[in-house]
């Protein structure tokens, strides 16, 4: 055990694109636990697209990044020293408190895991974490899926995306579609993930590419990634189509407020229903996706990758990866 953490802190608000200049790494002492905490090393940090907004000028209410302040987000680590009931060393815990190599907090900052035969540690943070209850939420709780329906899912190959086609699939989607930035990645949405088909959006317009490979149209739209392939969408979805509204990467770099889609009088003329959330507000959906979701795994039935990224001095890096689609699944840092 060593009495030192290493730590990400935000220096600057980035201006359109991140760059390494708006990051710091720096090194403090950690005190010692006190009556009620505990002492965690961290083994796998999580980046995740949805910490750019917290990065802004802009108030993005109590979770925003301070400036000078270590960062936070999703950590799998293990109990060195507990002070507090209910955990002990060697415990594996799921927190927030990532960017850094270790922490001491009170005990009910940290969530206990028990590990899963075959899965490693770090899937606590993509398909048993985050990713995989908003992929499960979005699809179950705001679209309403039902068996026959045909899927779209942007942002496909990304850690949320690639669980939502596997889910609706297994839910028993009449076709699902995929859309992602390289040849190589509809080739893994076609092939190992089992959907029905993808398309590479670089190639095309959206509009276009969506048409020709959903020709009678899309009753659910997964959307991770908004800007055109939202504008698309909306062209394809059928009459009462529904639209789960996960995030909007395309736009996370704007510097100036996106124009909406220019289509809009289709939500009127077709009764289309698009509905955002936060994966917070469905906590108390964790219990039925974490059977789902632990019984698919167990049967093999669920696929998924992970983009490793090794050593605390490459977080930013690593995230700077996933915002330029260098990922593929979840990407992951590993201390």
């Amino acid at each position: 055990m060593t009495d030192t953490v290493q730590e990400w802190q935000l220096a600057a608000r980035p201006v359109g694109r991140p760059v390494p200049g708006d990051f710091r790494l720096v090194e403090r002492e950690l005190p010692a636990p006190a009556d009620g905490e505990v002492w965690v090393r961290n083994t796998f940090l999580s980046v995740d697209p949805y910490m750019r907004a917290l990065m802004s000028a802009e108030d993005t209410g109590s979770l925003a990044y301070a400036l000078d302040r270590p960062m936070t987000g999703g950590a799998v680590g293990e109990v060195v020293v507990s002070r507090a009931a209910g955990l002990s060393p060697g415990d594996l815990v799921l927190s927030d408190l990532g960017w850094r190599t270790a922490a001491v907090a009170p005990a009910g900052r940290f969530t206990r895991l028990r590990r899963v035969e075959g899965v490693p540690d770090s899937a606590f943070l993509g398909v048993l974490g985050m990713p995989g209850l908003s992929a499960y939420v979005g699809l179950t709780g705001i679209a309403g899926m039902r068996p026959g329906d045909t899927v779209f899912v942007s942002g496909a190959a990304g850690a949320v995306g690639s669980l939502a086609g596997q889910i609706a699939r297994l839910r028993g989607a009449k076709a699902v579609i995929g859309s992602a930035g390289s040849a190589a990645k509809v080739e893994y949405l076609t092939g190992e993930l089992g959907f029905t088909t993808a398309f590479n959006y670089k190639t095309g317009p959206v509009r276009e590419l969506l048409a020709e490979a959903a020709p009678d149209g899309i009753d659910v739209y997964f959307d991770n990634v908004g800007g055109d392939h939202l504008e698309a969408a909306i062209d394809v979805l059928k009459p009462n189509g529904r639209a789960a509204l996960c995030g909007a990467i395309s736009g996370y770099h704007d510097t100036e407020p996106a124009p909406g889609p220019r289509n809009m009088i289709e939500l009127v003329k077709k009764r289309i229903t698009l509905r955002g959330f936060e994966v917070g507000d469905h906590a108390h959906l964790q219990p039925r996706f974490a059977e789902e979701m632990g019984g698919w795994l167990a049967e093999r039935k669920i696929a998924f990758r992970e983009t490793v990224e090794d050593g605390i001095g490459h977080a930013v890096e690593a995230f700077l990866g996933l915002m330029n689609g260098r990922n593929t699944g979840k990407m992951v840092v590993r201390i």
